[in-house]
């Protein structure tokens, strides 16, 4: 896979990178907000001209620095995460092919704009000055011309009311090498696998030991992650996505604004992603807010297992017990795997990718219609229907309606004579006869008066 040039947006805190961001890959994937320091970690996306990829673009937490380039204390809301952010930045221009410094017009500018276009001339790459925040054509001279003393190429734009954003794509195309510019075809499509799982659960320690790359910030903090990051990964020939996500606490302790969108990322991603992998704190009682994400996954057939994180911290014993009461309150969707394993220690990661690639691959599953309808014979010869109401119902035909999940119509007799108990029965004899051992399965009944003709066949 050719992987697309890469172009980052570097800046102080609240200069607008996010709203730039969002506005430039068309989609708000980086949750935006008048609070200074909202985006930590980098997101990542892509710009496009029509259907081609462009480039890929790296939005970036917002830097504070003094003099000497060591971190400072930053304004509230970045204390205790500034050193991390810095680290993560110099690691983005690492990779780097161009950057573009945003800076705020209505503010002007300020000490560290100065800062940091001194730092982003250190890295050597081509340079953007994009002053933000200039709503209006009649205002460009007047509130972009004191930014000419940083002595770079510079554009004025408005992020938020779309203002130059094309004239904007084609000067950040224009920074790239030759050749690396120009239209490329989408990228193969990658496994996408989303974390989810309460505050501090330690899904951002994963994605970091998964990738062997310090790609997202951790700290005993809860709600260190706040967007739903996209951190793409290849090993053994294949490409992955995994979607680290802000933590998700129960809707009525969240009183916070930027938290609630937040979690209504994470769960927005766990609807885009192939594979939701839901973290639990192994060190911890099954808690509520846990058992509701369970079920929120299950009534929603997502297809996830579950990681029993910080397994280097119990023993055998305890370890036995956690797992035995997550596989009850796994009952009513007993076919979801439940892996012990350490972010820290790396225990138990090795089976991770593998089943969540089964767990894809059996939620892609099509089955021949006479295959599906001989082995409907063969389940209901083992165990009839029950008789409802002084009438057993007459089951004539079944036939897969899509999959990812696959889903199964059975058409019988009278829908309402058929027992849930039953229908679970059934479940287990296909999944048992197909192989479809973790994957979530839809199972539905309608009424038919008779059998259709010629159903059967393959």
């Amino acid at each position: 896979m050719n992987e697309l040039p890469r172009i980052v947006l570097l800046g102080r805190p609240n200069v607008g990178k996010s709203t730039l961001f969002n506005r430039l890959i068309r989609s708000n994937r980086a949750i935006t907000h008048d609070r200074p320091g909202i985006t930590r970690d980098a997101l990542e996306g892509c710009v496009r001209k029509g259907a081609k990829a462009l480039f890929t673009l790296v939005d970036t937490g917002g830097l504070t620095l003094t003099d000497s380039e060591r971190v400072s204390s930053g304004p509230e809301g970045l204390k205790g995460f500034e050193e991390a952010i810095f680290a993560q930045v110099q690691s983005v221009l690492a990779t780097a092919q161009a950057i573009c410094l945003v800076v705020d017009a209505r503010d002007g500018l300020l000490p560290m704009d100065a800062h940091l276009a001194t730092l982003a001339r250190r890295s050597g790459l081509p340079l953007l000055c994009v002053v933000n925040k200039v709503d209006g054509s009649e205002h460009t001279e007047r509130l972009s011309a004191e930014f000419h003393a940083l002595g770079l190429p510079l554009i004025a734009i408005s992020a938020a009311h779309g203002l130059h954003i094309p004239e904007l794509v084609q000067k950040m195309s224009s920074l790239l090498p030759e050749g690396q510019a120009l239209a490329s075809e989408t990228p193969a499509p990658a496994l996408r696998l989303a974390f989810l799982g309460r505050p501090n659960a330690g899904k951002s320690s994963l994605v970091n030991a998964l990738t062997g790359q310090e790609r997202m910030i951790t700290s005993d903090v809860p709600g260190t992650t706040r967007d739903s990051v996209d951190v793409a990964f290849r090993l053994g020939g294949r490409n992955y996505v995994f979607v680290d996500t802000a933590g998700v606490r129960r809707k009525t302790k969240i009183s916070d604004e930027v938290e609630r969108f937040s979690v209504n990322s994470s769960l927005k991603s766990t609807t885009k992603a192939d594979v939701t992998l839901l973290v639990l704190d192994a060190t911890e009682e099954l808690s509520v807010q846990d058992k509701r994400l369970i079920d929120l996954l299950d009534r929603r057939k997502t297809p996830f297992l579950v990681l029993l994180n910080k397994r280097d911290l119990l023993s055998e014993r305890e370890i036995t017990r956690v797992r035995k009461e997550v596989a009850e309150q796994l009952a009513f969707c007993a076919h979801v795997p439940v892996l012990c394993v350490s972010a820290k220690s790396g225990q138990g990661l090795q089976k991770v990718l593998p089943m969540a690639l089964r767990i894809k691959e059996e939620c892609s599953k099509r089955i021949p219609t006479g295959k599906l309808n001989r082995a409907m014979e063969e389940v209901l010869t083992r165990h009839q229907p029950p008789v409802v109401r002084r009438s057993r119902p007459r089951f004539f035909y079944l036939t897969q309606a899509e999959s990812e999940p696959p889903t199964f119509v059975f058409f019988v007799s009278d829908a309402t004579r058929v027992p849930e108990s039953y229908l679970r029965y059934l479940e287990r004899g296909l999944r048992k006869l197909f192989a479809i051992d973790h994957a979530p399965v839809r199972m539905h009944l309608r009424s038919s008066h008779k059998k259709q003709s010629g159903k059967s066949a393959s």
